[in-house]
């Protein structure tokens, strides 16, 4: 996750950090099961079509906390405002993606449609709706780090082993890949935000232990994308 921003010190003081708790993110979820049969070409269509729909979930929610948290942030920040807006309005229709790639694997828009959120993805909502309703919560960023970093890093990876692996009729990675091309200019913005927002140590230790929080429970989701809930 390189940037060409120069950042204050404070901001490079919590870039490092949360470049730390990424990497131990990123080492923890290739233990998850079904990240480890995907990576190793063992996926199966319907483990494919079970991760499809716990992302719609994610995704759909993820609109929403982003929202609340635009709207939780005064005046003092309406810069900060702006940029998180921008952001919930260029995600917030992404699941439209997730269900044509679901089509595309054969599966019935209704049944995607009718998925529910498994037991990682319900305490990651709550967790992020919890800290969106807090005033001015500047902490988010953190998450917001460990999610968008997740779309450039890993999302174009993944789409390359799955379209390895099928052949389908028609594209079922699109929401993958479009991820994997368009989260770099998202990191880009986080970037400045961090360096906005890293202006006090206590600012930085909150970031930090949210962006911990949203990887352990994001970890959580994948792990409960196996077991029916």
């Amino acid at each position: 996750m390189e940037n060409n921003l120069v950042l204050t010190e404070a901001g490079k003081r919590c870039l490092q950090m949360l470049l730390k708790v990424w990497l131990d993110f990123d080492l923890a979820i290739t233990k998850v099961p079904i990240v480890q049969r995907l990576e190793q070409q063992r996926l199966s269509v319907e483990d494919y079509q079970k991760l499809l729909i716990n992302m719609r979930q994610q995704v759909i929610e993820g609109s929403r906390w982003i929202s609340r948290c635009a709207s939780s942030f005064d005046r003092h920040y309406s810069d900060v405002r702006s940029s998180v807006i921008r952001h919930a309005q260029e995600e917030h229709k992404d699941y439209l993606l997730l269900e044509a790639d679901y089509i595309a694997t054969g599966g019935e828009l209704s049944t995607i449609e009718s998925g529910n959120k498994n037991i990682g993805s319900e305490a990651l909502h709550g967790f992020l709706m919890y800290r969106a309703t807090q005033p001015n919560p500047v902490d988010l960023i953190g998450a917001m780090w460990i999610i968008e970093g997740l779309g450039n890093k890993m999302a174009m990876k993944w789409a390359k082993l799955i379209n390895e692996q099928f052949s389908f009729e028609c594209k079922a990675t699109a929401f993958m890949e479009y991820h994997g091309e368009n989260d770099e200019s998202h990191l880009q913005e986080l970037y400045q935000l961090i360096d906005r927002l890293a202006t006090s140590d206590k600012n930085i230790t909150d970031i930090v232990r949210t962006a911990k929080v949203v990887a352990k429970l994001y970890q959580l989701q994948l792990q409960e994308v196996d077991n029916d809930n």
